[in-house]
């Protein structure tokens, strides 16, 4: 029975590479001085009785490296839109006119660009573990097939298969989160 075992490296692959994906999308989030609709993804808009991305309640546009506009589609939900934005964090004033929202992006300072990238170093950290659990899933099956009946030198080799991409994924975060900080404290 333990020589059918066959570890599905794919799916962890896949388990793995959806941590990535998920810093990534924090890290677009993460402003560096240059506008960006990406920066707005994590603000939730309370409309119509349930919590929304801003960009299913208006047209996001960059209309200059240092503007970013929201032109919200309900007037009703105007109001809404800035207080999210202003609650969310991002360190952004919003400007209104009429149902477009302005919100200039400030020159970032030496604190704050230390600041976002011990953000960016815990958004690694929390991908990392991500990667970690996935692995940790991994050597469970391979412990569980070691009961069943599989060989030692079977379960040094799936153990050493799940740790070479534990250690390609984990080497990705780092170089991701070392390009980011490059980023943010470029003035």
């Amino acid at each position: 029975m333990s020589e059918d075992f066959e570890l599905d490296t794919g799916d962890l692959s896949r388990r793995m590479d959806g941590a990535l994906a998920n810093l990534r999308t924090e890290f677009a989030s993460l402003r560096t001085g240059r506008a960006s609709a990406s920066m707005l993804e994590p603000v939730q808009v309370d409309a119509y009785g349930q919590m929304t991305p801003i960009n299913q309640v208006g047209t996001v546009n960059v209309p200059e490296p240092r503007m970013v506009t929201i032109n919200v589609w309900d007037k009703g939900l105007v109001g809404k839109v800035e207080k999210a934005i202003r609650e969310s964090g991002l360190g952004i004033n919003p400007q209104l006119n009429g149902t477009i929202i302005m919100l200039p992006i400030p020159e970032l300072n030496e604190e704050r660009r230390r600041e976002l990238t011990k953000v960016a170093g815990g958004y690694a950290e929390h991908a990392r573990v991500a990667i970690r659990n996935v692995r940790q899933d991994g050597m469970q099956q391979i412990k569980k097939a070691k009961g069943d009946g599989m060989s030692e030198d079977d379960q040094k080799f799936w153990e050493s298969e799940v740790q070479d991409l534990t250690d390609t994924h984990i080497k990705k975060v780092d170089d991701m989160l070392e390009q980011k900080q490059e980023e943010i404290m470029q003035v």
